[in-house]
């Protein structure tokens, strides 16, 4: 492969939801232009970016995958996306490294939730997109019907370039709406070779109403073409295609391609479009970044040679034999294998050894790679996804890339007793190679808990660590962190005697509880007067209240919320010392606090759930079947729906994100963040109570 400056280089990311063709079509793609030897299958484990065994095994993209097609002496950079919303960070850092998207969308299926997530994104971001309907040789295909979901889904400004002759079994030519030919492809083609062919006589109407719709839209982005082509004249195939490149800039026009990767139909014309439509890196808008690790102020990075060198790593694999492989995408300068680097982010110098570009699994390595372009690079010491690199001389930090909230919480525990730190280690590493992939120890229940998008991403990301680290884990339902805590009045007595012999044991104390506002902790106040207790043991009682606190009286959760005062006791001017008044501490805070109407506290959450207004009665329908509290709703900031706000118990909203989008179809989102503790209802109080009594095996079962 030559070297290809900027103005060469065009990076694409590949989005759509799952099943929708994308992986296939990028195979098709790198295929036909000769950039891969091999046109492989998702079904038969072979395509060119799905190549990771959990992928293979699932026939499904995990990861985001990189390849390359080389045509009309420009690089095209191929970034496949999940589809999947499991997988939705690596979609997102997809489009983070791309300068535009090629949104999939099934002949068979339409526009699904992936797919409007993906160009809703896409056009948040301002990238120029292209439309493909993929597909179109399957059973039940229907290029109009896919053509009228993206028109009332998604954008009315969707417009076709191209249309198919024939669909399903029967699909054997698309008609190019600006040369005005059919390609009519060759029959068992392996490149999408075709013979360019007059429109079929039963397509003239077809086409005539098509291509009236084209030149309209293109010339209406123009005034003095839109002038020019209502007295009459012929706009070229040139201007046309001009006027359509900068439309797309604006966001004013959205093409539409047809395609079956599988057969290559459609694969050459797509790729002319691709270089002659979608912007070089050299093209685009200059990207503002932080100077140095701090960033007290920003400098802008342009994609000219002539910079200092920058760029993002938007994602890391690791890979057994190799360890972590990261992928970047340069925004400016040269950069040169063995190249030393200086990553701001965390302050480390790091060797840019072995650089080179990626064609799926396979990796060639490369002398150089210029500004816009996109390389990866093994074994980096410190070097993590959403990390600038840049030089020592001109440091600087680029925007992040912004990662979804996981959505989903279980406990993990090893399989195999003794694998707890292989486990950790691992988990820990899954992290660093997919962020939206998180772990944490919970001190209060006592668990390791692993956070992410979905029980799907979660069950992954566990043969994951079963393949690359060699360690089985299990999942589990996390424990709720529950407090107690009293709501009445009371007083008694902590008395410890202990006499076995020689010096014995003596504390004797007094002490009062009384409830405090939820959220003010614990409070101890030393009341003693007279020298009831010497002052050298009154912390003692402190320190004995607060260790049986820990250990709560109803189900071994911490009690909060109380003060105690301790007013009286008595000591051994002998026997008395501190570990006797912390005995007596614990005894009275077990007579007292049960007499005191100890009750149960659970965690809140504060939820935010954006959904469409078909489902909204169903959705508040559910939280209320979940314990829930609804606080209100309005109508969202960008009217797609609405926003209910409600508070729902942390034990109801376990698994909340599955059943959310199997109620709406994948279309409602939520957010939440922790609102405080409440007091648990009575009947939910008694099983939990009945449960912690329980032996831990059967619990857990």
């Amino acid at each position: 492969m030559r070297e290809y400056i900027s103005a060469e280089i065009r990076n694409v990311a590949v989005v759509g939801h799952g099943a929708s063709g994308k992986t296939t079509l990028v195979d098709a793609l790198a295929f036909v232009s000769g950039a891969s030897k091999r046109h492989g299958a998702v079904r038969d484990g072979t395509a060119l970016t799905d190549f990771a065994p959990e992928e293979i095994e699932r026939k499904f993209s995990i990861n985001l995958g990189c390849a390359c097609a080389e045509w009309m002496d420009a690089k095209i950079n191929l970034i496949d996306a999940p589809g999947y919303l499991d997988f939705y960070g690596d979609a997102l850092a997809a489009l983070a490294a791309a300068d535009g998207a090629l949104v999939v969308v099934s002949a068979t299926a339409g526009v699904e939730v992936g797919t409007e997530k993906m160009f809703r994104q896409a056009v948040a971001r301002k990238d120029p997109v292209l439309f493909v309907v993929s597909m179109l040789d399957k059973d039940n295909a229907s290029f109009d019907r896919a053509y009228q979901s993206i028109k009332t889904r998604l954008t009315s400004k969707v417009i076709p370039v191209e249309i198919p002759v024939g669909e399903g079994s029967a699909f054997h030519a698309i008609i190019n709406l600006f040369s005005r030919k059919a390609h009519l492809y060759r029959k068992g083609t392996k490149a999408g070779e075709y013979d360019e062919v007059d429109v079929p006589t039963e397509n003239q109407a077809q086409f005539d109403r098509y291509y009236q719709e084209l030149i309209e839209s293109i010339a209406a982005t123009d005034d003095s073409m839109l002038e020019r082509y209502l007295e009459g004249q012929e706009i070229t195939r040139d201007e046309a295609i001009a006027a359509m490149k900068e439309g797309m800039k604006r966001g004013d026009l959205f093409p539409l391609f047809c395609v079956s990767g599988e057969l290559t139909y459609g694969t050459r014309a797509l790729l002319t479009k691709i270089v002659e439509l979608m912007p070089s890196a050299y093209d685009m808008e200059e990207l503002h970044a932080f100077t140095g690790a701090v960033g007290d102020h920003t400098v802008e990075i342009h994609a000219r040679d002539d910079q200092p060198f920058s760029a993002v790593v938007f994602k890391t694999m690791t890979e057994p034999h190799v360890g972590d492989v990261s992928f970047f995408r340069t925004f400016s300068g040269l950069v040169t294998n063995g190249q030393e680097v200086y990553n701001a982010t965390r302050n480390i110098a790091e060797k840019l050894g072995h650089l080179s570009v990626s064609q799926g699994k396979d990796r060639t390595e490369v002398p150089r790679l210029h500004a816009g372009d996109i390389g990866c690079v093994a074994k980096l010491k410190n070097t993590h996804t959403n990390d600038t690199l840049s030089t020592r001389d001109y440091p600087v930090r680029l925007p992040d890339i912004r990662l979804p909230e996981p959505l989903v919480t279980f406990a993990v525990h090893a399989a195999a007793r003794g694998d707890e730190e292989k486990v950790q280690q691992g988990l820990h590493r899954l992290h660093d190679e997919d962020p939206t992939f998180g772990t944490h120890y919970d001190p209060e229940t006592h668990e390791t808990l692993v956070t992410g998008m979905g029980e799907r991403h979660l069950e992954v990301s566990l043969a994951k660590l079963k393949r690359k680290f060699g360690v089985t884990a299990e999942l589990t339902k996390p424990r709720i962190a529950y407090r107690e805590t009293i709501k009445a009045r009371g007083e008694g007595q902590g008395r410890h005697k202990k006499q076995t012999g020689g010096r014995g044991q003596f504390g004797d104390c007094w002490v009062r509880m009384v409830p405090l506002p939820r959220g003010e902790g614990y409070v101890f106040e030393d009341q003693i007067v007279g020298g009831a207790i010497p002052s050298k043991f009154v912390p003692a009682v402190d320190k004995g209240i607060q260790e049986a606190a820990a250990r709560g009286v109803l189900a071994g959760h911490p009690m909060v919320d109380f003060k105690v005062e301790c007013f009286d006791g008595s000591y051994h001017s002998v026997d008395s010392n501190e570990m006797s008044f912390k005995m007596a501490g614990i005894l009275a805070f077990r007579a007292v606090a049960s007499k005191c109407r100890p009750v149960l506290l659970e965690p809140h959450e504060e939820v935010e759930v954006r959904t469409p207004d078909d489902f909204l009665g169903d959705v508040m329908g559910d939280i209320s079947s979940r314990r829930g509290q609804i606080l209100g709703s309005q109508p969202s900031s960008d009217g797609s729906g609405t926003v209910v706000r409600a508070v729902v118990p942390r034990a109801e909203m376990h698994l909340y994100a599955t059943h959310l989008n199997s109620l709406t179809h994948g279309y409602a989102t939520f957010t939440t963040r922790f609102r405080g503790y409440e007091e648990v209802p009575a009947e939910a109080a008694q099983r939990i109570v009945a449960e912690s009594a329980k032996p831990e095996e059967l619990v857990e079962a």
